[in-house]
């Protein structure tokens, strides 16, 4: 869940003007740095690439947002969100080995960036419990989101952070609890399908002919719901490759559906060639409104279903690829 949350705080704030008229500047100093590039971004607005010495050290100086706007400083694969703003001026130390408790800023703009980094930690303590959680009732559930949102609200009210941050904060602490109850919604939802017949396709395969779910029945069956346009999806396409490799030649199928409207019909058909997807590539008849789609409720991707020989569902809301508990799960169950 670590990456849905972050996903979750980059789409509440990319839509928040970056009006650059002034300068903002940053002295880090990263301790067993993880590359030699660190970049920092702030939507699709801005990307800078700044290179770092031999000691982890680099300064920078770029016209940031006049209001105030979140960026993200990334080394490697990982990274912080900051809240930066013309005029600030910075210091910020970590070490990549304990990346998020070690985060220290001083400088200018030092009180609402270290709280960021203190939210970034209150967040992941929050996700340890989540799994936990999903398999509570719905009271239970709601109660907990109640608590970290109440939380959420100590952590700056009254702290004198900058006008503009809180404005942000506010309205994203309802939209995070609701993001999370469909959340939960949804894998209740799953749940409750497993065990009984599958709803069934009859999709249209990228080499020839239609094919149905009764084709594969026999087998296990492991479906990718997908689109070109997702970026999260094409992500997890190295990943999938891997497991298909690891399983090619035993009792299972891998089935992947896209979702695109007709308009990106022919788009699906040359990305299916140009990167060399494996397994049974399909295309859903009606998009988001398909039959198949429907009946598992699926209103966001990738999601991932896993099958059972005899037709019945094992998961509606199965892992992703990346993920080691998926082929943790397939090798309990595949031969």
């Amino acid at each position: 869940m670590k990456k849905a949350f972050i996903l979750f705080f980059v789409a509440i704030f990319s839509g928040f003007a970056q009006n650059t008229t002034n300068t903002v500047s940053l002295n880090v100093k990263i301790a067993n740095r993880f590359s030699d590039t660190i970049t920092i971004s702030s939507g699709r607005t801005f990307k800078q690439k700044v290179g770092i010495n031999k000691k982890g050290e680099f300064q920078t100086t770029f016209e940031a947002s006049k209001d105030g706007g979140l960026y993200r400083l990334n080394d490697g694969n990982e990274g912080t969100t900051m809240f930066l703003k013309n005029g600030y001026d910075l210091t910020l130390t970590l070490d990549t080995k304990d990346f998020d408790e070690t985060i220290v800023y001083k400088g200018k703009g030092a009180n609402e960036n270290n709280y960021l980094a203190k939210k970034a930690l209150s967040d992941e303590k929050f996700e340890m419990d989540l799994e936990a959680l999903f398999d509570a009732d719905e009271a239970t559930f709601k109660e907990a989101l109640a608590k970290k949102k109440a939380n959420d609200i100590s952590m700056i009210d009254g702290k004198g952070f900058d006008e503009t941050l809180v404005k942000m904060l506010r309205p994203s602490f309802d939209q995070e609890e609701k993001f999370l109850l469909d959340y939960y919604n949804q894998k209740a939802a799953a749940k409750k399908m497993e065990g009984i017949v599958s709803p069934s396709f009859d999709y249209e395969n990228h080499k020839g002919g239609k094919t149905k779910l009764e084709d594969l029945r026999g087998k296990y069956v492991y479906i990718d719901v997908w689109a070109t346009w997702c970026g999260p999806c094409i992500a997890e396409i190295p990943h999938l490759k891997k497991v298909e490799e690891k399983y090619h030649g035993k009792n299972i199928e891998f089935v992947s559906i896209s979702v695109d409207t007709e308009k990106d019909y022919e788009k699906w058909k040359k990305m299916v060639v140009s990167k060399e997807l494996g397994g049974i590539q399909l295309f859903a008849d009606k998009n988001w409104t398909s039959d198949f789609i429907k009946a598992y409720g699926i209103n966001a991707i990738p999601r991932f279903i896993l099958i059972g020989p005899d037709g019945k569902v094992i998961k509606a809301d199965a892992a992703r690829p990346s993920s080691a508990s998926l082929t943790e799960l397939l090798d309990s169950l595949v031969k």
